[in-house]
C-alpha cells in the first residue's frame, strides 16, 4: 500500500498578480428558479498556512543603528597543533627539532619551557617532551625527550604533518628566570549587515465598494464579505514569513557581477554550513550516529540543552531510534514510559532524550510544509539543532557586556526611526488621503539581520 500520487495536494499559489474577478464565483444561474445551497464562510482546509515561529522561540529581538554588526567570540584557551614536521632522525634519538605548519594568525603559540606532548600521527606511538630553542621567525623548537628511549618513531625525511603537538604545562630550574614570552589573547570577529525586506498589497477604490458572498477568514482574524481585507491580511501574513524565512535562509552575495543588485546578508543555514557542523547523507537514525554529533559537540562549546528541530521524517527516525532501545520497542507495543496497556492510547513518540547531553525534539513546520523547504527534490534541510540557553557578547550599543540567545535578531531603529516592522497606507482609497491614485496601497517594510553566535554549537542535517 501507499499513497497515491493523484490527487495530491494543491502548490498553485492562491495569491495572484491579476483582476480579482477569478477569486469570486460566477456562476450562478439566475434563470433557474432552485435557489442552490450555498456555505458562505470560507473552509480552512490547509489549517494555519504561516510557518512563522522558529526565530520566536528560540531568539529575540533587538534594536541596531549600523549598517554593520559586529561581535567578537572567544578563541581556544590552550593550544594544539596537528600538522607538525619532524626533523629526519633514527627512532630513539633523545631530542628532535619540529616545524609547525599549522595555519597561523601570528607567531607559534610554543615556548621554551613548557612540556608538551608529542602524538605520531601515523600511530607510532607517542612521547612527552619540554621545549628548548624556539625560534618563532621559522617555527621551530626543539624536544627534548623525558623518556629514556628517546623518539617513538624514526622519521627518514623532513614531512608537513608527522605528529600532533598538544601543550599541558611547563617545568623550571630552581633559580631561573621565568617564562620568557607571553601569549596574547585573540577573538574572532564575525559581522553581518542587515537587509531591508518590502512587499505590498494594492487595490482599486472600486473593488474596495464591491461586495462579496463569501465570507472570508484569515489566520489573523480578518472576516467580512470585502475580500479586498483577505488579499490585505494574506500579504500581511505573507511578509511576517518572510521576516523569519529570509533570516533564515539569506546568504551573502558573493557573485561580483551581481553585487550591484543586491548585497546580501548571513542567515542561520549559511551560518552554521561556514561555521558550524554538517550532518549529510540522510538523518542519524542509530545510537552510534548519534553518538557521532555528541562527541563533536564535546569538541566544540559542550552546551548542556539542545533542540532539535526537525522535518517529519527525521522525528520518526528518532522515535524509532529511540524506542527500538527497549526489548518490546520492534513490536511497537511499548513506547514512552513502556506502561501502555490496551485500554489506553499507544503513544509512539518521543519528545526528547539524554545522552551526554539534553536533546528536546520539535517538529518545524518550515521543513514540512509544501510550499517551502517540504520535499525540495534537492538542497533539502531535515533538521537543525539549536544550542538553548544564551551567551555573553560586547553589545556596542549598551557599551557593555550582555547575556544575548545564541540567535536573535536585530532590527534598525533609532530615536526618530524604527524599521523593525513598518507599514503604511497611500493613495486616496480606504481612508488615505496622500496622492490621486484612486486605490489603496498597503505598504510594509522591516531592515533585519540575524546573528548566529557561537555557530560551532549548531548541527545542521542535510541530504
Amino acid at each position: 500500500m501507499a499513497l497515491l500520487s493523484n490527487p495530491s495536494f494543491q502548490l498553485q499559489p492562491a495569491p495572484e498578480r491579476q483582476a480579482l474577478a477569478t477569486n469570486y464565483i460566477t456562476d450562478f444561474d439566475f434563470l433557474s428558479q432552485y435557489l442552490p445551497d450555498t456555505y458562505e464562510k470560507e473552509f480552512e482546509r490547509y489549517g494555519n498556512r504561516s510557518v512563522a515561529s522558529f526565530l520566536r522561540m528560540v531568539g529575540a529581538e533587538m534594536p541596531t543603528n549600523s549598517d554593520l554588526i559586529k561581535w567578537a567570540e572567544q578563541g581556544r584557551l590552550h593550544a594544539k597543533y596537528v600538522e607538525v614536521g619532524a626533523l629526519a632522525i633514527g627512532a630513539g634519538q633523545n631530542t628532535q627539532v619540529f616545524t609547525i605548519n599549522d595555519t597561523l594568525t601570528g607567531q607559534i603559540a610554543v615556548r621554551d619551557g613548557q612540556t608538551i606532548m608529542v602524538s605520531w600521527n601515523s600511530g607510532a606511538g607517542s612521547n612527552k617532551a619540554i621545549v628548548s630553542n624556539t625560534d618563532y621567525a621559522l617555527g621551530t623548537f626543539q624536544a627534548n625527550y623525558y623518556e629514556v628511549g628517546g623518539s617513538a618513531a624514526a622519521t627518514t625525511g623532513v614531512g608537513s604533518s608527522d605528529v600532533t603537538i598538544m601543550i599541558y604545562g611547563s617545568e623550571f630550574g630552581k633559580g631561573t628566570s621565568g617564562m620568557a614570552q607571553s601569549l596574547e589573547a585573540e577573538d574572532e570577529i564575525f559581522d553581518n549587515k542587515p537587509i531591508i525586506i518590502k512587499d505590498k498589497y494594492a487595490v482599486s477604490g472600486s473593488d474596495m465598494a464591491q461586495i462579496g458572498w463569501v465570507e472570508v477568514t484569515t489566520e489573523n482574524g480578518a472576516s467580512g464579505y470585502l475580500w479586498y481585507l483577505k488579499s490585505e491580511h494574506e500579504t500581511r501574513l505573507r511578509f511576517e514569513d518572510y521576516l523569519e524565512t529570509a533570516m533564515i535562509e539569506a546568504v551573502p552575495m558573493e557573485n561580483v557581477f551581481n553585487a550591484a543588485v543586491a548585497d546580501g546578508s548571513e542567515g542561520v543555514f549559511h551560518a552554521v554550513e561556514q561555521r558550524g557542523n554538517i550532518f549529510g547523507g540522510g538523518n542519524p537514525t542509530t545510537l552510534a550516529e548519534f553518538d557521532s554529533i555528541i562527541q563533536r559537540l564535546d569538541k566544540q562549546g559542550s552546551i548542556e540543552e539542545n533542540v532539535l528541530f526537525v522535518n517529519r521524517q527525521f522525528s520518526f527516525d528518532i522515535d524509532d531510534m529511540l524506542a527500538a532501545q527497549n526489548s518490546y520497542g520492534a513490536g511497537g507495543t511499548s513506547y514512552g514510559l513502556f506502561d501502555n496497556d490496551e485500554q489506553m492510547a499507544l503513544n509512539l513518540g518521543f519528545s526528547g532524550f539524554r545522552r551526554g547531553y539534553d536533546f528536546y525534539k520539535t517538529d518545524w513546520k518550515y521543513l514540512n510544509d509544501p510550499t517551502m523547504r517540504g520535499g525540495l527534490p534537492s538542497g533539502a534541510v531535515n533538521g537543525l539543532l539549536v544550542p538553548a540557553g544564551s551567551t555573553t557578547v560586547y553589545d556596542q550599543v549598551l557599551g557593555k557586556n550582555a547575556k544575548r540567545p545564541f540567535l536573535h535578531v536585530r532590527y534598525r531603529a533609532s530615536e526618530t526611526e524604527d524599521r523593525r516592522y513598518k507599514t503604511w497606507i497611500t493613495g486616496s482609497a480606504g481612508g488615505a488621503q496622500t496622492s490621486d491614485l484612486d486605490a489603496m496601497e498597503v505598504h510594509f517594510l522591516s531592515e533585519r539581520a540575524v546573528c548566529t553566535l557561537g555557530a560551532n554549537n549548531f548541527v545542521i542535517f542535510e541530504d
